[in-house]
């Protein structure tokens, strides 16, 4: 241990306010569809997401805590200033682009601040290469498995309703997305707020107060599940019409398989132990609903837009880690 308990409280704090931030800048991933669609009002799908990403507590194994607190760097070379400047550089990120409606991946930019603060301490030798190859190939291997599956849905689907009438089609659509859309809440709170328990969990270590070999304290993943879901409450209105609207026009039946097709890979990813973006799998997902209806139903620019934030989320949340870890050796 070399630092005081004060420091130890406020990068808990800290960390604790990323993921309230996390699940603030991600509401949008999980209820955009079912707004856009008209089957919630904006209240009602909050206050659904938020209590599936709690109820996740009881569902999903802690394999993604377990990655992220020893899986992307050394953690030995961990320590207070290494902490404090990955998750300033994540947090600054998710900033920016909330301010700019742009829907990039806090679970990316939280992996970048890792990065950036370990090589600003011990260089490029500290990272895990394992860990990294894993999360930097989700990033193509998630949404395109959200758009596959999403789109394979509802290929199958329009056959099995072809000769039911469009009114009922609507009709149990709009019943099944909120089925779908719970679904989705649930994976996103079940891979999103275990990350936070990881940083948290790393700093525990640092600090003395449990062992590399331990679990996870149960008091830091309650209160993981329970921030997030605080923060997905609150919502993050700005990104909601990007997600839901402005790639393509989705109408319930659209809405249900991309939510579907999007919970399945991430139920898979969180199964495996694999941090991945909430953010790129349902729009991996929505892009592939609206593929079925031919090329001039997705908004392309849009879409290339948001793959443009995703190339820079981690080299930026690195690069203001890096600098925030500078900062943190002065300061703390």
């Amino acid at each position: 241990m070399n630092f005081s308990f004060e420091v130890l409280v406020f990068l808990i704090v800290v960390a604790l306010a990323f993921d309230f931030m996390n699940g603030f800048h991600d509401a949008a991933n999980s209820i955009a569809t079912v707004v856009s669609t008209g089957v919630l009002k904006p209240h009602q799908a909050v206050l659904m997401a938020a209590t599936f990403n709690f109820v996740a507590l009881f569902v999903f194994h802690l394999k993604v805590a377990t990655t992220v607190g020893k899986g992307i760097i050394d953690a030995d070379i961990v320590d207070h200033y290494v902490v404090f400047g990955a998750l300033s550089g994540a947090i600054a990120w998710n900033i920016i682009t909330w301010y700019y409606g742009i829907p990039s991946s806090s679970s990316h930019a939280l992996i970048g601040g890792l990065v950036g603060a370990a090589i600003a301490k011990a260089g490029a030798s500290s990272l895990v290469s394992s860990g990294l190859i894993k999360v930097v190939s989700f990033i193509l291997i998630s949404p395109l498995v959200g758009f596959l599956l999403s789109s394979l849905l509802l290929v199958i689907a329009a056959n099995l309703v072809r000769r039911v009438t469009p009114f009922r089609v609507d009709k149990w659509s709009r019943r099944l997305q909120l089925l779908s859309a719970s679904m989705y809440s649930l994976g996103h709170g079940g891979n999103d707020a275990q990350k936070t328990a990881g940083i948290i969990w790393m700093l525990l270590i640092a600090y003395g107060v449990t062992g590399a070999k331990e679990a996870i304290p149960m008091w830091v993943v309650i209160a993981c599940y329970v921030t997030i879901a605080l923060g997905t409450m609150f919502g993050g209105w700005r990104i909601v019409k990007t997600m839901g609207q402005r790639i393509t026009k989705l109408k319930p039946f659209q809405g249900c398989c991309a939510e579907t097709g999007g919970a399945l890979t991430l139920f898979m990813a969180t199964s495996l132990g694999i941090p991945v973006s909430t953010t790129h799998t349902i729009t991996g997902a929505i892009v592939g609903v609206g593929s079925t209806r031919g090329y001039k139903a997705v908004r392309w620019g849009v879409a290339g837009n948001i793959v443009w934030a995703w190339v820079f989320t981690i080299p930026c949340s690195a690069f203001m880690a890096g600098v925030a870890w500078w900062i943190g050796t002065h300061v703390l």
